[in-house]
């Protein structure tokens, strides 16, 4: 008898996690279509283990993972071209992020992520649009952030951004993100509100301003010597399973920010709700990002969108 196909599926976040369920669902409809011929586990946060949320990479590439997902600013030291995925205010409203991460937009990006990794990309979940939160005051200008110490992601894009809006960087892996927030060496950060209540941080900052400034797509990345290998009705299952694990996922991402609102109010964080002119106060100050960016990608990947 041959062995099952073992499937190892992992993240950094707990089960209840939109990204978790989402890539639970792939394993349940493998295991509904396959049986015993399958073997699927799940490892749901690498940080319990000792690791970092970036570590995910190299352990799908390496095969320790057959499946992980990660935002794609994480991707940006081996393929430049992502940074321009975090552009602030690149989309007009979630449906035209969904749109373009679906379409021209999103299959440039898998090209040019696979061209430098050993994995596929498989599809996008959806982080979502990302807002600031602090420990020192309400936000309502690019002013509010003056010298705020504000931690972000490993990514050149978005230290150019809160440069811009007067906030000091401080680029680091998820974890030591987490630790800094806790202990206040870093004043602020930017999430969606689930990953803010998640990791915790709504414990620590009570000022929560909803910017959008920034819509993030987590890319689902397979092992592609294990999907090789793989007989051609489990490729071709595997793949309808990613589809439907992408919609389940988003519309749980909806929901899960709605909760998260409520869990930020009841711990008594204050929401700073944008007026339009607000808003637009903040896509002004880093309005000159956009021609930085024509000028270092030229016009392709805005003709994408």
């Amino acid at each position: 008898m041959s062995k099952p196909v073992r499937i190892v599926m992992g993240g950094f976040g707990p089960p209840q996690t939109s990204h978790s369920r989402g890539i639970k669902s792939i394993g349940e409809r493998l295991k509904s279509e396959f049986g015993d011929t399958v073997d699927v586990r799940y490892v749901w946060n690498v940080m319990d283990f000792g690791y970092q949320g970036g570590d995910l990479l190299w352990m799908t590439e390496q095969g320790i993972l057959t499946l992980s997902y990660q935002s794609t600013s994480y991707l940006t030291d081996r393929v430049p071209d992502l940074e321009f995925a975090d552009l602030p205010f690149l989309f007009r409203d979630q449906q035209h992020a969904r749109a373009a991460m679906d379409g021209k937009f999103g299959a440039g990006l898998s090209r040019k992520i696979e061209e430098r990794f050993t994995f596929r990309v498989v599809g996008y979940f959806e982080n979502g649009y990302r807002h600031i939160t602090n420990r020192l005051r309400p936000v309502h200008a690019p002013a509010d952030l003056k010298g705020m110490r504000i931690r972000l992601m490993p990514s050149a894009m978005h230290c150019r951004t809160f440069e811009l809006l007067g906030a000091v960087p401080v680029p680091c892996d998820l974890k030591e993100g987490i630790e800094a927030i806790k202990s206040g060496a870093v004043d602020a950060q930017e999430n969606p509100m689930a990953n803010t209540v998640t990791y915790g941080a709504h414990k620590c900052h009570r000022f929560h301003t909803l910017t959008s400034h920034c819509y993030m797509s987590r890319g689902l990345y397979l092992n592609r010597a294990a999907h090789d290998a793989w007989p051609e009705p489990l490729k071709a299952a595997f793949a309808r399973a990613v589809t439907e694990a992408i919609s389940l996922q988003r519309d749980l991402a909806v929901a899960e920010e709605e909760t998260a609102r409520r869990a930020i109010e009841s711990e008594g964080g204050e929401i700073v709700e944008l007026s339009n002119d607000e808003r637009d106060a903040f896509a002004r100050a880093v309005a000159p990002m956009r021609d930085e960016a024509r000028k270092r990608f030229g016009n392709e990947m805005f003709d994408w969108l």
